[in-house]
């Protein structure tokens, strides 16, 4: 079992401001191990799983069950509530437990869908939570070398030479068998096909259709199984549309469908200050990225989910309003990604498979921006530092500046 500090640190950053907190992330990416670890801290806990029948009759039968729980002494107890949002009305249910019990235990609501916490009637749970998400393994959490927000920034075209090699294992393990726990543990081509076959064909047939009542399943998979081929381009709804043969809106309705239960994420288009710029692109990345063939898509995946990852957890954190984009514009130049903080441009980051040369693209957004860019490769050991007008431009190996991401 891999100890995850990083989250733990979230953890604690987060309940000691307020004593219900939502996790969420893909299905078995080790949320229920994570909330166990949690747990350990506390001497009295008591641990909740809707999916357990036995469970589910316990709490319709009493609904503040967690206040027999023996107690070993006077701390407040941590209740973990595991997919409680398959419950029908779990959202008044943790809503009511929040407003009576707030102020003597500690509640972790631990989901594998996007706990789309807004309603359409009826209460909210606006101000009752804070929210953080729990990714697959990346780089920079295996790797234990993350700078501190403060430092990344103030430096954030530093590299990690020391033990590259070590850092470039991690990485390639994690292209062949993706970050999620187990097949990343278990480190065999054929266990990661069985996951993953296993994996997509449970979250679309069981999660997918009991939670959101989609019932062309099979369409469904057939759309997750062409996406691997359309990383790293704008994502066409009409070119998917045509090749299913359905509606323009039903595939988008069921991309939107992927992403709540993260099969896969989307990043749109930046356009202020960029001349010419495009608008509502979006690209599409998978989070079991080692289905994908071509090794430079695969590649740029790889970095866009290290990229979500820190985005995700600056905002969960407070760091700022982060958000992760890409640039284009109507001559179909492009830079892979922008990390923006508000209105305000950071950070540019490119992905060369091989080229270490510096990108016209890059080079030519750096200059409207402002902004220091990198550009990352998949190979080598050796990193170069260079000059663009008034900015710093980096050319490093992937896995010595990702490995630094806070």
């Amino acid at each position: 079992m891999i100890e995850r500090p990083l989250y733990k640190s979230i953890w604690d950053r987060l309940s000691g401001d307020k004593h219900m907190i939502f996790l969420s992330g893909p299905r078995q990416s080790g949320k229920t191990t994570l909330g166990r670890m949690i747990a350990e801290g506390y001497s009295n806990n008591l641990y909740f799983n809707w999916d357990v029948p036995r469970n589910k009759s316990r709490l319709v039968n009493d609904p503040f069950f967690f206040e027999e729980l023996p107690r070993k002494d006077d701390s407040p107890p941590l209740v973990l509530l595991d997919e409680i949002h398959k419950y029908r009305q779990w959202k008044n249910y943790l809503k009511g437990v929040y407003d009576t019990f707030h102020e003597s235990f500690l509640f972790l609501v631990m989901g594998s869908g996007r706990m789309d916490i807004y309603q359409r009637g009826g209460d909210s749970l606006a101000g009752r939570y804070f929210q953080f998400r729990l990714w697959p393994f990346t780089l920079a959490e295996l790797a234990e070398r993350r700078a501190s927000f403060d430092e990344f920034f103030r430096d954030p075209l530093a590299v990690i030479t020391e033990g590259s090699d070590k850092l470039e294992t991690i990485w390639r393990r994690l292209e062949q068998f993706s970050g999620f726990p187990e097949p990343y543990l278990a480190a065999k081509p054929t266990a990661f096909r069985r996951w993953s076959d296993s994996y997509s064909g449970t979250l679309l047939r069981e999660d997918v259709r009991d939670l959101t009542g989609v019932r062309l399943v099979d369409d469904m998979e057939i759309l997750y199984s062409l996406l691997p081929s359309k990383i790293g381009s704008p994502l066409s709804v009409n070119s998917l549309s045509e090749d299913l043969h359905v509606a323009y809106n039903t595939v988008k309705n069921w991309i939107s469908v992927l992403e709540r239960f993260y099969m896969l994420f989307s990043i749109p288009t930046w356009t202020p200050r960029i001349v010419r710029g495009i608008r509502k692109e979006t690209k599409a990345y998978l989070y079991n990225y080692a289905l994908i063939d071509d090794p430079a898509a695969r590649f740029e995946n790889m970095v866009a989910l290290e990229l979500l990852r820190a985005v995700s957890n600056w905002n969960d954190i407070g760091y700022g309003s982060f958000s992760l984009h890409f640039v284009r514009d109507r001559e179909k130049r492009e830079v892979d990604f922008l990390i923006a903080d508000g209105r305000r441009p950071r950070l540019l980051i490119e992905t060369k498979l091989s080229d270490g040369k510096a990108s016209a693209g890059l080079l030519r957004f750096q200059k409207q921006l402002k902004v220091p860019a990198v550009q990352l490769v998949g190979e080598g050991n050796e990193f170069r530092l260079l000059t663009n007008e008034d900015q710093k431009l980096l050319i490093a190996p992937a896995w010595q500046w990702l490995a630094r991401l806070p």
